[in-house]
């Protein structure tokens, strides 16, 4: 069991696959990004290792994410290695949508259980904007081909962004009198590339909440007030789904955090919005020993911190989002 110094017992591991992506999300990277090269990458056979290492230290829940984790080479390989680890009970995965039509049945019958898809805006024209290359209508037929295949319950996340989406919301919150869905409405979190308009543009939930209840009513708190993973959810009367929000940045979660992130070239990450990282692939990579590894793991969860420091100005700048895998 990985325990930290504070006693919650970090058990949830996001694995960033690929710093790659088909899309150029303007709050997440420049258009002009430059990505690693494959070599710094975790191969295949790096990751299911690493899985195996985690799973044996009481990791139990998996989360696959990017850049974009559909445009990996072997996705359905890998995802079928992971779920088929001992001691991996839940296995989802964020995405874009966009390949989602073709890969949504490979994906179930390989074992992933879920997905959360990126969708900012219901707007065409807009959801261009945001993403710079995307088509809305490729990643709606991905999301109904998801929940075809059993990728249940549909999760949309919606990140809002003064000036682009900010009074889309009531058409996506919408969604759930109609869908058995949840949408999930992000704040903004600042990183390196888009750090001006993470922190320039922000839109808080209380401001969505406002929009969303000036059109529906007020909304009930859904899940007997608990927190669904990270966001916190409401229901509006009628619907079939919900409403959640993840306010990182005016109602921090930090206290209930139970996660871990392996960046696509091999670092664990302990806090989204801290910098500090320990390296596993290198010593991986160098014939480190299972037992050092483990030790390299378990110190580095030890020392993950309360939480972040956006309200003292702490910005974490050594990579943008898409390198991290949110």
């Amino acid at each position: 069991m990985a325990i930290d110094r504070f006693g919650r017992n970090i058990h949830y591991l996001r694995i960033s696959l690929t710093d790659h992506c088909n899309l150029r999300c303007v709050y997440c990277m420049p258009e002009d990004m430059t990505f690693r090269p494959n070599a710094d990458m975790m191969q295949d056979d790096e990751i299911l290792f690493l899985t195996r290492l985690f799973a044996s230290l009481g990791f139990d829940k998996i989360r696959l994410t990017g850049g974009e984790p559909t445009v990996r080479a072997n996705i359905v390989d890998i995802v079928r290695g992971i779920t088929s680890t001992e001691g991996i009970r839940s296995v989802s995965m964020t995405t874009n949508g966009v390949l989602l039509k073709k890969l949504s049945q490979p994906l179930a019958d390989a074992g992933l259980q879920r997905v959360n898809v990126s969708v900012d805006t219901l707007d065409p024209d807009k959801f261009h904007r945001l993403t710079r290359w995307g088509k809305l209508d490729d990643v709606w037929d991905g999301v109904l081909a998801a929940e075809q295949a059993g990728l249940t319950p549909i999760k949309l996340n919606a990140v809002v962004v003064k000036g682009y989406n900010e009074d889309d919301v009531v058409d996506l919150a919408a969604l759930t009198y109609d869908h058995p869905w949840q949408i999930r409405f992000i704040e903004m979190m600042p990183f390196a590339g888009a750090t001006d308009l993470q922190t320039q543009q922000v839109v808080t939930m209380a401001q969505i909440q406002e929009k969303i209840e000036s059109e529906f009513g007020k909304m009930e708190i859904a899940n007997n007030g608990k927190l669904d993973g990270e966001a916190r959810v409401f229901h509006l009367h009628g619907a079939k789904g919900d409403v959640g929000f993840i306010s990182s940045v005016t109602h921090p979660f930090c206290s209930a955090c139970t996660r871990a992130r392996l960046t696509s070239d091999g670092r664990l990450r302990l806090c989204l919005l801290r910098e500090k990282e320990v390296d596993l692939l290198t010593p991986l990579r160098a014939g480190a020993t299972l037992e050092e590894l483990r030790h390299l793991i378990l110190n580095g969860v030890w020392e993950k911190p309360w939480g972040h420091g956006l309200a003292d100005g702490v910005i974490p700048l050594n990579r943008v989002m898409s390198e991290i895998g949110g």
